[in-house]
């Protein structure tokens, strides 16, 4: 707090001049009393009391500067502290909102909405890498971005990405300007982090960055080993097909997204013929390797959009998407041909498979999965009593009319 503005010096000027003429005679008393004892005793107290006058000034402004220095650090010593907890509070926010994300699509929208926040101001991005089943893919692996803040190619952040985690040589026409952080969960990389080295990174920055890669990838793991979890609750280990409960549950949103778009939706039910018999004769194990087959030729015959469901033992059900009964109708036939034209190795010979399928179409409005399954079922029994390894289409029910029921029926 300052005593004096600028206004004041004049007043403080006057007031000096004021004060020395009011104490000048005595001050020179003082000084002839002083001179009087020099005299009489040898001592030389004007020029001690001059040093020690500036000694005491001196002492005075360097403690001042000392006082001002400590300030400063104080000052600097606060701003890094609410620095570092601003940015630990950041980087809080970011694991808390990485552990609510059980799924890649909410951890890409984290990480998008908060990488920027940890280093304002900054370039940045980051890509994982993730496997995939490309003959043409000699790795096997492909890069994925999560985010990007500013401008970089794919290429450059690609090549820093490799070079973070030592697939190339630093040393070989390295452009990049972004400081890389390797994601590594169990000592595999599963990503990199990177941003802009341009105003260099503090220690404490890169701590920041570090911690956020490690939050990320036990994050991505912890998404990646939710959906095996998943897919294995769903999934029949056998066939790969998925198991009925989830099979109902797609038909019912199929069911409901027909109503609302008008688009037709159609099912098929098919079971081995003779499967007893298959048992019986070459035992329980041959007849686990004919559903394994059944469930190879429905993977390479039908759609990727088409569900494939093992509905109970040698019983499977298909769910058509945007599919009216005639063109179900084709499938079920062309799937049934390839069945039959794929016969199952076992030992030294071979098991000739046939199927029969029942085929039913969505109803105009309906949606009760349970209902249209019933149909399609119906439609099989048909089949099996036409005397199977043939394709039947399920009858509209009687007290529907031509204009309730779908044109493909």
């Amino acid at each position: 707090m300052r005593l004096f503005g600028r206004n004041d010096l004049a007043l403080l000027g006057a007031l000096s001049v004021a004060l020395f003429i009011m104490f000048s005679r005595p001050l020179g008393d003082v000084l002839e009393y002083a001179r009087e004892i020099e005299k009489s005793t040898g001592l030389q107290l004007l020029p001690g009391l001059v040093i020690l006058v500036t000694v005491f000034l001196f002492q005075q402004l360097r403690q001042r500067q000392e006082v001002q220095a400590d300030a400063l650090l104080a000052e600097a010593a606060a701003k890094t502290a609410t620095d570092r907890a601003a940015e630990m509070e950041r980087l809080v926010g970011f694991g808390q909102a990485l552990a609510r994300s059980l799924d890649e699509k909410s951890i890409r929208d984290v990480v998008a909405a908060h990488i920027p926040l940890l280093l304002p101001g900054r370039g940045a991005w980051a890509m994982v890498r993730e496997s995939v089943s490309d003959p043409e893919n000699v790795e096997g692996l492909v890069w994925q971005t999560l985010t990007v803040v500013g401008d970089s190619s794919s290429e450059s952040r690609e090549r820093a990405a490799r070079r973070a985690l030592g697939e190339l040589d630093p040393s070989i026409g390295a452009t990049e300007a972004d400081v890389c952080f390797p994601m590594i969960i169990a000592g595999r990389p599963v990503g990199v982090i990177g941003v802009c080295a341009v105003p260099p990174l503090s220690e404490q920055s890169r701590s920041v960055l570090a911690a956020a890669g490690a939050l990320l990838a036990v994050s991505l793991k912890n998404a990646e080993l939710f959906r095996e979890v998943r897919e294995n609750s769903v999934r029949d280990p056998l066939t790969g097909c998925y198991r009925r409960t989830h099979a109902l549950e797609v038909l019912e949103n199929e069911l409901r997204r027909a109503r609302r778009s008008q688009l037709p939706v159609a099912t098929i039910m098919f079971d081995v013929d003779h499967f007893k018999s298959i048992n019986d004769t070459y035992g329980h194990l041959a007849g686990d390797a004919v559903l394994v087959a059944i469930g190879t030729r429905m993977r390479a015959v039908l759609r990727g959009s088409d569900l494939k469901c093992r509905y109970g033992g040698e019983e499977f059900l298909i769910v058509l998407p945007d599919t009216p009964g005639a063109g179900a109708e084709r499938v079920a036939d062309s799937l049934r041909r390839d069945i039959e034209s794929h016969p199952v190795k076992w030992g030294q010979g071979e098991i000739r498979v046939t199927a029969s399928f029942g085929v039913a179409a969505n109803l105009s409005g309906e949606v009760d999965a349970i209902a249209m399954v019933g149909r399609a079922d119906a439609a099989l029994y048909t089949a099996k009593q036409s005397g199977r390894n043939c394709v039947r289409q399920a009858e509209v029910p009687e007290f529907l009319s031509d204009e309730q029921s779908t044109p493909s029926l």
